[in-house]
């Protein structure tokens, strides 16, 4: 079958007295028919060339669907008299949220949640929306906001039936079961209830940003609702939500690098909203609230003192300087503040060192003189932080892996004698733990359920250090079965992301232990550009820095063949979004190093997104990758890395399959559709061996629908299975 030739149709993009020329930049209306002919030419293309797979992805998917518990029930969570929870029922794409009331009592007892069958429903129980309803008749089905007003009458959920991240909100009566005549659309996915009779949301404009809030009373024309907060500024976003006490309204409107927060007191929903800081080029702060010694209190986690942010408070209202703030953790250049969960009680507090994400927990003393220290988060505990008498003694949880995740959820009501938070890694499936905070006893709530003969030993995750090419030491995670024979080089799947201090940290997946078991090796790069080791890792892998996260990439890929883990004939490159730019610029640069690239809605077309300012997100992503539009040196920076301008006919190409959506509206599917044009056009190449797979219903994450979604992982892993050698 011949491949698809996209017709040339230049174009000359002229910036700072640099010209390029650009055949296929046509591609980019999706409403021009011979658009949506090529698209589909190109998935017939793939289609045909891919065939083969079949019999490994119809595998895989049986295997995924055989090992999850289909019919599933989450934990039930206690808030306003009501437990919430959501189930699952075989056969069935998507979950349904359910209640039923809480008894009265007070102590443990009335936050054991009740014992439910996943497969009946309890005695009282009320399905207060069933996405399957909502979904049927569509090709597509996202859920954004469900919420439910204070007095427990009235929910507020939006859905997103295409993909572009526009929802329509309504409002249903949870009395009756009737929808009102509330109905809000072309919004983002929240929605945030005060009280039980107002609805604060946000509007998008014509770049799909989020830059305003506005104040919905239920029962009244939307022509009547109120703005109540803009944000000219196009490289902000802006958010909106009460704090976990209900006293205060929070709004935040923030940039890549710099935010400003804003409050109202919840008791007076028409009133006007209070700057907490007014915003300052650089500085980053949120907020929190917590009743500390009697008295009202921000909890504020801010750069002001440090790149990797510090926690410090200062009583409810507006300050100017940091010299108003009282100190609870101060900066440190190997501990990465990343936030509080405050409560009535007890407060949870994240942070991150040595690659991990930790959790501490400090339980309040109310004392007037607010006795007390907080606690150390070192390594050895021999290093104890420094800070000012308070009423705030930090102290860590404990776990037994090397490599693990765990982080608070679940956690809906204020005043509450337990805390819930998840916790996995690599091998262990997710787990719900319960913690008193008055004994520090610990209860585990719910493991996730793995059918079938899982056994976790079967499996081993380790990390390792890689150096780069300056020097700097990466982070590798390597998973793999525990019975793999290591003296001989395996298939190996080689995944990175690096952008926006996003962290890769460990988690268990499902879908993966199809490929372990089939004898791959998967390894995470932990590049610069992420969040893992701090602040100063993004810092390092963004805007001018950005090829470091490339390098990184190339230097652990030379690691796992010089050492002997893997061979080039064995090695698949994995990146999606902002990851698949890393696997766009890699198949430029080290393509010899591999048998395939696997890019998902791969932003490869990266510099000339980012000169279009109407479009989705470039304003806002101009201080993670520079702004070309103004400045002619980051404009050649880019365009010495950019994937689409830097094809080469020198370059010897892997196999490249790129992944994409029609209605993304973060990555376009133009930036996909160019790059595979391209590459035929430049490189020619072997039959089949650079394909684009576009699906025609869906956006940035894809397909919709469990089972859809298990059938799409099911082909990517076939396709990296047979690339690398690892089919049987």
């Amino acid at each position: 079958m011949p491949a698809p030739r996209a017709q040339r149709k230049p174009v000359t993009r002229s910036f700072h007295g640099r010209d390029f020329t650009d055949n296929f930049e046509w591609l980019r209306d999706k409403e021009n028919s011979e658009v949506i002919e090529y698209l589909e030419a190109e998935n017939a293309y793939t289609e045909a060339f891919t065939s083969d797979l079949d019999g490994t992805a119809d595998a895989i998917f049986k295997e995924i669907k055989s090992r999850v518990q289909e019919t599933d029930m989450s934990v039930p969570t206690r808030l306003n008299g009501w437990w919430y929870y959501s189930r699952t029922q075989e056969g069935k794409s998507y979950g349904m949220s359910c209640r039923v009331r809480a008894e009265a009592g007070d102590g443990l007892a009335a936050w054991t949640p009740p014992t439910i069958a996943d497969d009946a429903p309890a005695p009282g129980e009320q399905v207060i929306l069933d996405a399957n309803e909502l979904a049927e008749g569509h090709d597509f089905f996202a859920l954004g906001a469900a919420s439910v007003s204070a007095d427990g009458n009235l929910l507020a959920y939006s859905t997103d039936v295409t993909g572009d991240e526009r929802y329509t909100l309504r409002v249903k009566d949870l009395r009756t079961g009737e929808l009102l005549d509330d109905e809000i659309a072309g919004i983002a996915a929240g929605a945030t209830w005060v009280g039980s009779e107002w609805i604060f949301y946000q509007k998008v404009d014509e770049a799909w940003r989020p830059d305003s809030v506005w104040r919905h009373r239920v029962g009244t024309s939307t022509e009547d609702d109120v703005c109540v907060f803009h944000e000219p500024d196009e490289a902000y976003w802006v958010g909106v939500g009460t704090v976990r006490s209900e006293k205060y309204l929070i709004i935040e409107s923030s940039s890549k690098i710099t935010s400003e927060v804003w409050y109202l007191d919840a008791s007076d929903p028409t009133g006007e909203f209070t700057c907490v800081r007014p915003r300052e080029a650089g500085v980053e702060y949120d907020i929190d609230h917590a009743v500390i010694s009697g008295r009202d209190m921000w909890l504020i986690t801010h750069n002001m003192t440090g790149s990797n942010f510090a926690l410090a408070m200062v009583p409810v209202g507006s300050f100017d300087s940091v010299s108003e703030l009282t100190e609870l953790v101060p900066h440190r250049d190997d501990v990465r503040v990343e936030g509080v969960d405050c409560f009535a009680g007890h407060i949870a507090f994240g942070y991150r060192r040595g690659g991990i994400g930790r959790v501490a927990l400090a339980v309040l003393d109310h004392d007037e003189d607010g006795a007390g220290s907080a606690g150390d988060i070192s390594d050895t505990g021999d290093a104890a932080v420094p800070v000012p008498a308070s009423a705030v003694n930090f102290v860590e949880l404990d776990f037994d892996e090397e490599l693990y995740s765990a982080g608070t959820t679940g956690n809906a009501e204020w005043d509450t004698p337990v805390l819930r938070y998840a916790y996995g890694s690599f091998t262990t499936p997710s787990q719900l733990w319960q913690i008193d905070i008055a004994s520090g006893k610990r209860v585990l709530l719910k493991e996730q359920k793995i059918r079938g003969e899982f056994n976790r030993g079967d499996y081993v995750a380790k990390r390792e250090w890689v150096s780069a090419a300056d020097g700097a030491q990466i982070p590798v995670s390597i998973i793999h079965r525990a019975d793999l024979d290591l003296d001989a080089p395996n298939p190996t799947l080689l995944y990175g992301y690096g952008s926006y201090e996003s962290s890769m940290d460990p988690g268990f997946s499902i879908a993966r232990l199809s490929l372990l078991d089939r004898g791959m090796i998967f390894v995470i790069a932990h590049v610069r550009g992420g969040g893992e080791m701090g602040r100063g890792w993004w810092e390092n892998g963004r805007a001018t820095t950005k090829k470091n996260t490339f390098t990184d990439f190339v230097a652990v890929a030379d690691y796992l063949l010089d050492s002997g883990w893997t061979t080039r004939q064995q090695l698949v490159a994995l990146g999606g979004s902002a990851g698949g730019m890393l696997m766009g610029v890699v198949a430029n640069i080290a393509g010899d190093r591999f048998a395939g690239i696997q890019a998902v809605v791969p932003f490869v077309d990266c510099l000339t997104s980012m000169l279009m300012p109407e479009l989705p997100l470039t304003v806002v992503e101009w201080d993670e990758w520079g702004d070309p539009y103004h400045d002619p040196e980051v404009y050649d920076y880019m365009a010495s890395y950019a994937p689409y301008e830097n094809i080469s006919a020198d370059v010897k190409y892997p196999k490249i399959l790129a992944i994409t959506s029609l209605n993304d509206t973060r990555v376009l599917y133009v930036e996909p559709a160019k790059w595979i044009a391209k590459l035929r056009e430049v490189v020619g190449g072997e039959p089949g061996q650079f394909l684009l797979k576009t699906e025609m219903s869906a956006g940035h994450g894809g397909v919709s629908g469990r089972y859809e979604r298990w059938r799409q992982t099911a082909f990517e892993y076939a396709w990296i299975a047979h690339t690398a050698g690892a089919v049987k």
